[in-house]
């Protein structure tokens, strides 16, 4: 058992920061506390790496290799002798006492306790999700996709016959960032890639359709940003099924509130999160999308010593309203709570949280990107936009080693018709369809006969 407060260094006392999370949020904090003589940091996740959320869909497509996306939490450290990284899964938290335990019987208390645990898919009560669908959320997550859409490939390519059962259809539910981008480099893959490596496939024949409740893609961008990436994604192929709910997801079909039915073996699911497991663990009031309610200064009332940060957080914003869960938020908001930490040793008052916006990005497939940036939101379409992406998101990547291989297989993506990683794990169960007889002997159809029930 680790149970662990302020020890004595040189002759003052230290003071312990435990951080449950590894994500941008947790990282920033620890980064920012990193070498300071009167901290000592407890990072602990239940994964050794730090990963890149916003380029998960690209590992999923074979754009990326997991290696690419991934950088190791104690490399990150290996200079700080006061950070002490744990691998551990966080399974109860007390924040009364500021301390965690894990799920191997070990606890962790600290004088102030840091919650940036992230986020998990939210299915929303729709049954057959959890079971059937493949969120996109986590590295693993990705993993598991990218082998379940090569597996539906390999499968057609050895029994073309499957093709009239859905194994070339691709249904993503979730029209915002993450679902978009991932329908534009799926459209890439499969326009571009696969055509090269199955020549006996009739890969013209596979489709992807983009799910979404709303009424327009990239929700939260401009109206032009809106009508450019409809333009792209239909240029490229993608369905769009917009106004229109996922009533359930089975294991070889998905239906749509509508009551029209698109027989599948591949649903990818980014249609919302929700916060991570030690939020409920904690005990603390949860508020909308079961993240915690804190205050401007990122601090949980009633508990002295505890903050919330990142996608596990609602956090206040300028209008009342909490800040979207971006990894710029995250990486801010852990940031923040630092200067609280340093601050409150110093004698001074916690600081207030006041997110600095930069803007929001998305990449639509190939060459095509949207931008919003600075204050005011200038806008920025197509290869310029595609060139900032490429930047920015170089700029926010981990290590020197990551940044150069991301920017040699984006190089080759984009000079070449072939991907790199395609690589299909067989010991994944996402490798392994059951082609067996449907669930319903009375669904035989599917959307490829029908006309989408809204499109931009």
């Amino acid at each position: 058992m680790a149970s662990e407060g302020s020890h004595e260094a040189d002759g003052q006392a230290e003071t312990h920061v435990v951080i449950v999370g590894g994500g941008f949020a947790g990282l920033g904090c620890a980064k920012a506390l990193a070498g300071k003589d009167s901290v000592r940091v407890t990072l602990i996740d239940q994964h050794n790496y730090h990963q890149f959320q916003p380029l998960l869909y690209q590992v999923a497509t074979s754009q990326l290799s997991a290696s690419d996306i991934a950088f190791s939490l104690r490399q990150a450290f290996h200079g700080d002798e006061n950070v002490d990284v744990k691998l551990e899964k966080v399974v109860a938290v007390d924040p009364k006492s500021r301390s965690v335990s894990t799920a191997v019987g070990q606890t962790y208390r600290g004088d102030v306790l840091v919650l940036a645990a992230g986020a998990q898919a939210n299915f929303f009560g729709t049954p057959g999700a959890a079971e059937h669908a493949f969120p996109l959320y986590s590295l693993g997550d990705a993993e598991r996709l990218r082998t379940r859409v090569l597996a539906c490939f390999e499968n057609a390519d050895r029994d073309p016959s499957l093709i009239d059962r859905g194994a070339l259809n691709f249904v993503i539910v979730g029209a915002g960032a993450t679902g978009t981008e991932l329908a534009g480099s799926m459209a890439d893959m499969i326009n571009e890639t696969m055509p090269v490596e199955y020549h006996d496939l009739a890969v013209s024949r596979a489709s992807i359709h983009l799910v979404d409740l709303g009424d327009v893609v990239l929700g939260g961008f401009s109206d032009r940003a809106h009508k450019y990436a409809s333009g792209v994604l239909q240029e490229r192929g993608v369905k769009l099924l917009l106004g229109t709910g996922v009533k359930e997801v089975a294991a070889d079909h998905v239906l749509l509130s509508d009551g029209r039915v698109i027989e599948t073996r591949c649903v990818a699911w980014a249609g919302g999160l929700m916060a991570a497991s030690p939020a409920a663990a904690s005990g603390i009031p949860q508020g909308r999308g079961g993240r915690i309610d804190v205050g401007p200064d990122l601090t949980v009332e009633g508990f002295r010593g505890v903050y919330v940060v990142g996608d596990i957080a609602n956090i206040p914003g300028p209008d009342g309203k909490p800040f979207p869960q971006l990894g710029s938020v995250a990486l801010q908001s852990g940031q923040c709570v630092a200067e609280s930490v340093l601050a409150e040793i110093a004698g001074e008052p916690r600081v207030e949280f006041h997110y600095k916006d930069k803007g929001i990005m998305a990449m639509i497939g190939r060459g095509a990107a949207v931008a919003e940036v600075g204050k005011h939101r200038h806008e920025l379409h197509g290869s310029i936009a595609f060139a900032a992406w490429l930047g920015v998101h170089a700029a926010l990547m981990s290590g020197v080693r990551n940044r150069i291989e991301a920017f040699i297989d984006w190089g080759w993506d984009y000079f070449s018709k072939t991907r790199g990683p395609q690589v299909l794990d067989q010991r994944s169960s996402a490798a392994h369809i059951d082609w067996g007889e449907p669930d319903d002997p009375e669904v035989t159809d599917s959307l490829q006969t029908t006309t989408p029930a809204s499109t931009t």
